[in-house]
């Protein structure tokens, strides 16, 4: 019995071996043929990174002109409401999404086959360059991640070493955190955000104490509500003793990739 045995436990661990059981590493996942995106940032990195015919659907902000640069090629693929059940009759063997209820889409998406992948919104640069890397090698290409990585770190390396005084001023006053993303592209700009109390600028605060140059976002502009009019006053231009650049508001929503040309631009006009 006990030769029964030995023998019996050789076979089974030649058969796993075999198939690859047991294996310290888990073979990689199928190349995707059908991919959907749920998010507008994860519609811009799949339009970005995949081969043509990957792309399946892509939610319905891609397909705004007012949101994205990259509409009029997201407008290409079937819309989709951000949902995971708007996307299932298209049979995606994976979906993007990124971040809030993943773990209800998940295990929905467990449940139909459906292999799905949350990316975590960045706070970095670097965390931007890793969702590149994360999305491309989910998409097995990992070879145009790269391309886009390698951008981004070329205009790391030849950042200004000093930048100048800077506002992000946004609708309604919005400005940007001086530690956070939107500062770290605009540093690779020559642009240093000024540190502000909160997360809004006054028409005081830039009368009293004008920056050097004051980055104008203009996204919808020509939709701004009564509380965002205010851009328009002559004080918003720091009585004429900041210098204005006027920058493609729909690249900040996201602050992914496609801000590399949008910076090497700001880069040329602030020197």
């Amino acid at each position: 019995m006990r030769a029964f045995a030995f023998a019996l436990a050789i076979s089974a661990a030649a058969a796993a071996a075999a198939a690859g059981i047991g294996a310290s590493r888990e073979a990689p996942a199928p190349r995707p043929q059908r991919v959907a995106s749920l998010n507008l940032c994860t519609d811009e990195l799949l339009l970005l990174l995949a081969e043509p015919g990957q792309i399946v659907s892509v939610t319905h902000l891609a397909q705004a002109e007012a949101e994205t640069p990259l509409w009029s090629e997201a407008r290409r693929h079937a819309r989709n409401d951000g949902s995971l059940m708007s996307v299932v009759r298209l049979r995606p063997d994976l979906v993007l999404t990124m971040g809030g209820g993943a773990r209800d889409r998940a295990r929905i998406a467990e449940r139909l086959g459906i292999r799905i992948l949350d990316v975590p919104f960045a706070q970095s640069l670097d965390e931007v360059a890793a969702n590149v890397r994360r999305v491309a090698g989910a998409l097995g290409r990992v070879a145009a991640g790269e391309e886009v990585v390698a951008r981004i770190e070329r205009l790391r390396r030849s950042a200004p070493a000093r930048g100048t005084d800077s506002i992000w001023l946004g609708g309604g006053g919005r400005t940007a955190a001086a530690g956070g993303l939107e500062a770290q592209w605009m540093r690779l700009a020559g642009l240093e955000q000024r540190a502000i109390n909160g997360d809004r600028v006054s028409l005081e605060q830039l009368a009293a104490r004008p920056p050097a140059i004051l980055l104008r976002s203009d996204y919808r502009s020509g939709q701004y509500s009564s509380g965002q009019r205010w851009l328009g006053h002559p004080l918003a231009g720091a009585a004429g003793r900041a210098r204005t650049i006027v920058t493609d508001g729909r690249l900040w929503t996201c602050m992914g990739p496609l801000l590399v040309e949008e910076v090497a631009r700001l880069r040329r006009l602030a020197r």
